[in-house]
């Protein structure tokens, strides 16, 4: 059964890290890019970073480049993101999701890719 289990949220003050965990059981991360989505309250989900394991192939959207950073380690099948400088505008469910390999590396965040979502983890940022 494939199944993708995030942890690693939580509460946390502007200016603060976090890292966010995507554990993937039942499939190999070669087989699928793994994406980083969040929504936050009243909002659309948006794509934040995905990975290719196969390549080390990764993207990030502009709202996050320089402050997060997406890896993989293949032999414990799971997939960080790393959040650093977070502001508050970061506040949001944070879901993963194994999209399949189709056009860009961009495209691997797009919503009609995604073959799998997690179940989400709260990250919160906020004095």
């Amino acid at each position: 059964q494939l199944q993708l289990v995030e942890s690693g949220g939580g509460l946390v003050q502007p200016g603060g890290s976090l890292r966010l965990s995507c554990a993937a059981s039942g499939f190999t991360l070669d087989y699928y890019a793994i994406g980083w989505f969040r929504q936050a309250p009243g909002k659309e989900r948006e794509g934040v970073s995905c990975i290719s394991s196969s390549d080390g192939t990764t993207y990030y959207a502009d709202s996050v480049k320089d402050r997060f950073t997406i890896s993989s380690d293949n032999a414990k099948n799971t997939v960080y993101l790393q959040m650093n400088s977070l502001k508050p505008e970061d506040t949001a469910v944070y879901y993963c999701a194994a999209t399949y390999k189709v056009g860009d590396t961009s495209d691997y965040l797009s919503l009609d890719n995604v073959a799998y979502w997690g179940q989400g983890t709260q990250v919160t940022v906020s004095s």
